[in-house]
């Protein structure tokens, strides 16, 4: 058999017994870890970049990403209870087509997940820097290397991102239902957070702020004048091809669906009813934020929605939402982290990976070691590297798989019409392929150099298929056996 018909059957998608994971979780564990990832970063950050961008027709970026995420949820509903195995899309592109497409779409999915997980580190430890200072941690320990100072110094390691990063894998390695635990009293702090800043700035609310409402147009373009690969982006499609980081985080969720008790029923609980959690949030949250202050304004800070706070003149609020978005990272990485390590297992369990990283902690029932390395590999990036210029690149990883979920729904549905669906895409003619273009449409919104190191790094992950998978793959070493 070719390595291009390599497919797991859909009945076995699951694997070895021996190597599976401890089933711990609830549904409400699993809308509160797909809140966790998705409001985060993105709500508390993103707001103002995307308001830079397409002005209050960011209201509409926000409608847009999240109808795409809308699309591409349903189609991860249907597929997690028809194969509820870990390994998210990566699993489900194995089932409907074949072993090259899912090492692309799990290289894609660790791309994303591992620059995310680095590049909330990094923020929550520009957040949480003034805490080690004032411990007498000297500054080349909280910068790293490309950072220069004043003297002409250079930073040695970001420090404090190193440790949130151990701290949050060693935290997922003690058990998935304790850290799950923990993942929902954070949340909940988070989402009170936002509810005062909702509630502190109605008051100031002036519609007059949404006028003109598309500034820069709507579909994607460079500002005039500018040329080149690295010229910015502006207009509604650009903050929307920007927000979507702020919503995906739901695919998180389907990476549970070994862990979970009653998946058949809790995944589309979790998935669906943490995306229209998040929308309804984010949506809300926007309208409120360009109401009490111009989005020319906001958008030039990096904590947009302190600094709306501070200039109502609510100083102690500002701090304490603050404080709330210090809280609020580190489930975003736990989310991430959480899902990373699992992507690792799976493909190392199907032999695209060295197998040993697939062993099963038989106390807590989880990869300890590929939870460590994940934590590790964090820790690398967000402790030397500035993820400035490559952070984008997360968002087109998730794209990608996105793409291939609304795919393999497509496949499953012409191929195996008649297999039971415990939750059905409802007119899943059109909404796989809603998911499909919306994802294409956002990849073209995003900025070229980002377009391009997406293509240099699956060259690379190309090469290690090739190299490695492609002959060691658990469908390789049955096909030799048959032989």
């Amino acid at each position: 058999m070719s390595f291009w018909n390599r497919r797991k059957a859909i009945d076995t998608a699951a694997g070895d017994p021996a190597h599976a994971l401890k089933k711990t979780l609830s549904w409400y564990h699993l809308i509160a870890l797909g809140v966790g990832a998705i409001v985060g970063t993105g709500i508390y950050t993103l707001t103002g970049v995307g308001a830079g961008l397409a002005g209050p027709g960011v209201m509409l970026s926000f409608l847009i990403a999240g109808a795409v995420c809308a699309c591409a949820a349903l189609c991860y509903a249907e597929l997690s209870t028809m194969i509820p195995a870990s390994g998210s899309a990566y699993t489900y592109s194995y089932v409907a087509m074949g072993e090259p497409v899912a090492w692309f779409v799990g290289w894609s999915l660790i791309l994303e997940y591992t620059l995310v997980c680095a590049a909330v580190a990094v923020g929550w430890s520009a957040h949480a820097t003034g805490l080690f200072r004032m411990a007498g941690f000297p500054e080349f320990l909280l910068a790293g290397p490309h950072v220069e100072f004043a003297d002409g110094t250079h930073g040695l390691v970001n420090l404090p991102a190193v440790i949130i990063s151990f701290a949050v894998a060693g935290l997922l390695a003690l058990g998935t239902k304790e850290s799950a635990t923990v993942n929902m009293v954070l949340v909940v702090i988070k989402i009170a957070a936002l509810g005062l800043f909702v509630v502190l700035c109605l008051p100031a609310f002036d519609a007059g702020h949404f006028t003109p409402f598309m500034p820069q147009g709507f579909a994607a373009h460079t500002v005039a004048g500018a040329a080149g690969p690295d010229a910015i982006k502006v207009g509604v499609m650009a903050a929307a091809s920007l927000i979507f980081f702020a919503f995906y985080g739901f695919d998180a969720v389907s990476t549970a669906a070994e862990e979970t008790k009653n998946p058949k029923r809790d995944l589309t609980i979790g998935i669906v009813g943490s995306m229209l959690i998040c929308t309804l949030i984010y949506m809300l949250v926007a309208a409120v934020a360009i109401g009490a202050s111009r989005a020319e304004v906001f958008s030039k800070s990096e904590a947009p929605l302190v600094f709306i706070l501070e200039t109502l003149q609510h100083p102690k609020m500002a701090q304490l939402v603050a404080l709330a978005a210090v809280v609020a990272l580190p489930t975003v990485i736990l989310a991430f982290m959480y899902g990373q390590s699992r992507i690792f297992f799976v493909m190392a369990r199907d032999g695209l990976l060295p197998p040993a990283l697939s062993r099963v902690n038989a106390k807590t029932g989880t990869p300890v070691l590929m939870t460590l390395l994940t934590g590790a590999l964090s820790a690398l990036l967000s402790g030397l590297l500035s993820l400035k210029d490559i952070a984008e690149l997360a968002n087109a990883g998730t794209l990608a798989a996105f793409i291939a979920v609304g795919l393999s729904v497509i496949v499953l549905r012409v191929r195996d019409p008649s297999r039971p669906r415990v939750f059905a895409t409802p007119l899943w003619q059109l909404v796989a392929p809603g998911a499909i273009l919306g994802c294409l449409y956002l990849f073209y919104s995003l900025p070229a150099k980002t377009q391009r190191y997406f293509l240099y790094a699956h060259l690379i992950g190309a090469a290690v298929y090739f190299l490695y998978g492609v002959r060691r793959s658990a469908l390789a070493r049955a096909e030799a056996g048959k032989g």
